[in-house]
């Protein structure tokens, strides 16, 4: 196919060139009915290219194929057998993935360190997630991807899976050895599904670890709007071979996705798959190398260990990680992530990835440049000379993995759409959970519904909101009560 086309993008241009007047939706009718007060602060390019999908930019029986040929470009660019555009997010393709593999009541094996995305279409399906734990590193607290080992011993428990489903690369930036875990699944007949949301860019350079679609991946759902030029909730899904159907996987997204797309999102799906065609792998080139200097120049501010193959990569870690990740331990400097991250967007409007309990991120894209570098370096300079100010003498309670990890003992959609109670946090020990508990970010349920929650886990995440931390999808943000299945 000539990737140099843009199908939706030159069908946008058609549109406006022919001068189509809209009786249609959207109610705007590019712009003219906008508030003059909304367009100076959003401008008019905005409403202009605004427009219905069919009977818009395609005429009304989508004769003209305008996102079928975007999708078909789009495969073809990443080697995917299948590309499908969503403007939901990789929240709703992951979802119509995961529906498009096991039914309601049906297993699926999940690895427990899932985005709360996951957890959502469980409790959506009625799939019952049988949990493959990720591998703790109990020196740094922190959780890498499941092993293939831990999916082939998730198997041999639960024979009757319907197919897996992995999160790699994970928000830190660590990866799995997909090739392994695909291996595992297809011996048995089943499929592989990827949430790479953080990977939508790994197709367009050699140094960057390896996409899922060249590791074997049935299905892979990615986020462009994460790593990729796309706009916010622009998320591409792909499918290869014969395990999964694309007629099903499309039906599952039909029935999850809106029926009013926003053309804006796909036009800069396709922008974007032409742009990294043609320049990705010279735009990552100077992506590395400035995310190299970087690292280099942030592991000399005093207090700061910036986190490398070394700390992540190997036995019982990761398998590999991707270098514009840029983690940084801060608990040197005796302060939280939160209060650090605070602090760098107050004094310098620096707005950091993720804050946890002892570190911070920088994530680095194609789209940096050596002044956003200069910014970070500057900022962290200042916070180092500056740290007394964010010690609070606040600690978060970690709990060890024995502990961390809940046992399951209803299904999450049963837990979640069940007779519930909201009790105080010191009551809810011992109760099963009714709502996800989700430190965001990441956005990694501590707490799933279904699951027994203990004192340990809930003075987690006390101590943590107490330090900063944001639990946003909480009945009670501040986690002095719980919400639990009513017994009896």
């Amino acid at each position: 196919m000539d990737q140099s086309k843009t199908p939706v993008l030159d069908a946008l241009a058609d549109y406006h060139e022919k001068g189509q007047t809209p009786f249609t939706p959207p109610g705007h009718k590019q712009g003219r009915g906008t508030d003059p007060r909304v367009v100076d602060v959003l401008g008019d390019a905005v409403f202009r290219a605004d427009v219905l999908a069919v009977s818009g930019l395609d005429d009304r029986t989508s004769s003209g194929g305008v996102l079928e040929e975007a999708q078909a470009l789009m495969a073809e660019a990443v080697g995917a057998d299948h590309a499908f555009f969503s403007t939901c997010g990789s929240s709703l393709s992951v979802k119509s993935a995961m529906l498009s593999v096991a039914g309601p009541h049906e297993k699926l094996l999940v690895g427990r360190d899932a985005h709360k995305s996951v957890v959502s279409g469980l409790i959506l399906s009625g799939i019952e997630p049988a949990w493959v734990d990720p591998q703790w590193d109990a020196e740094r607290h922190l959780a890498h991807s499941p092993t293939a080992e831990a999916f082939e011993a998730a198997f041999a428990e639960h024979p009757d899976a319907r197919g897996a489903l992995v999160t790699t690369p994970t928000p830190y930036g660590t990866c799995s050895d997909l090739a392994a875990i695909a291996e595992v699944c297809h011996r048995r007949g089943r499929p592989l599904i990827v949430d790479e949301a953080w990977g939508a860019h790994l197709p367009f350079h050699p140094d960057l670890p390896t996409w899922a679609m060249d590791a074997g991946a049935d299905v892979c759902v990615t986020s462009v709007h994460k790593m990729g030029s796309a706009l916010e909730q622009s998320s591409v899904f792909h499918l290869q071979g014969d395990l999964v159907r694309p007629e099903v996987l499309r039906s599952r997204e039909d029935l999850l996705g809106t029926t009013s797309p926003n053309v804006l999102m796909y036009a800069a799906l396709d922008g974007w798959r032409r742009q990294m065609v043609q320049h990705g792998e010279a735009l990552f080139d100077h992506a590395l190398g400035l995310a190299r200097k970087t690292r280099e120049r942030i592991s000399g501010i005093d207090g700061i260990r910036v986190h490398g193959r070394d700390d992540f990569c190997g036995p019982g870690r990761a398998a590999d990680m991707d270098p514009l990740q840029i983690i940084m331990d801060i608990s040197a400097w005796e302060t939280t992530g939160y209060r650090a991250a605070d602090w760098l967007r107050a004094h310098h409007r620096i707005n950091l990835h993720i804050a946890d309990h002892r570190r911070i991120s920088a994530q680095f894209t194609h789209a940096d440049d050596t002044d956003t570098a200069e910014a970070l370096v500057a900022g962290l300079t200042e916070l180092s000379e500056r740290r007394a100010e964010v010690r609070s003498g606040r600690t978060v309670e970690i709990p060890p993995p024995s502990t961390l990890r809940l046992e399951q003992v209803m299904l999450p959609r049963d837990a979640f759409f069940g007779r519930t109670e909201q009790v105080s946090w010191e009551e809810a020990d011992g109760r099963i959970a009714a709502e996800m508990l989700t430190p965001y970010p990441p956005g990694i349920p501590a707490v799933v519904p279904g699951e027994r929650l203990n004192g340990d886990l809930l003075r987690y995440l006390r101590t943590g909101v107490e330090a900063g931390m944001v639990v946003p999808d909480a009945v009670d943000t501040a986690v002095t009560s719980v919400r639990v299945v009513r017994d009896g």
